[in-house]
């Protein structure tokens, strides 16, 4: 059987949701995408997966027959369970504001770039370039250079 003919049923909201963001990354119309976009795609959805639960996702839900892909069917049922129990959810705005004020020592409301930059690829789950880059280009002050994170932080509420 292809790809593509593996039926997918979806019965509500939340499974749609999950199903349209997944496909908006089947770059081959089969309802399949590569491991490579599992935490594109849970990231897409709001969640904020560490790399070892995007694995342990991988892992779940790897087509046994096609090596590096992944089909809706399993996905679906499996991101489901993990939303509905509530798992992978980003931090709480005021826990993000408390971290930041934690990096904050001067406590002037800002932080420079590089110095984010550096704590971002060295502690903690370091990101990746592309994420660096991506939240970089909207938390930097165009005018500044700096990062004003009660101003970062309440745009990325208008987002969540």
């Amino acid at each position: 059987m292809d790809a593509s003919e593996i039926p997918v049923s979806i019965n509500n909201d939340l499974e749609k949701r999950i199903a349209d963001a997944f496909l908006i990354f089947d770059h081959q119309g089969n309802k399949t995408i590569d491991i490579r976009e599992v935490g594109t795609v849970i990231r897409y959805l709001g969640c904020a997966p560490t790399e070892q639960e995007i694995n342990e996702i991988i892992a779940a839900t790897e087509m046994e027959d096609a090596s590096g892909q992944i089909h809706l069917s399993k996905f679906l049922p499996y991101i489901v369970s993990l939303l509905n129990e509530r798992k992978m959810e980003p931090a709480a705005p005021e826990k993000l504001l408390e971290a930041f004020k934690l990096l904050d020592i001067d406590g002037k409301g800002v932080l420079t770039k590089e110095y984010v930059t550096k704590i971002m690829r060295d502690e903690g789950e370091p990101f990746t370039q592309e994420e660096l880059d991506e939240m970089l280009q909207v938390a930097v002050d165009v005018h500044s250079g700096l990062i004003n994170y009660e101003h970062y932080l309440n745009h990325l509420m208008v987002y969540l």
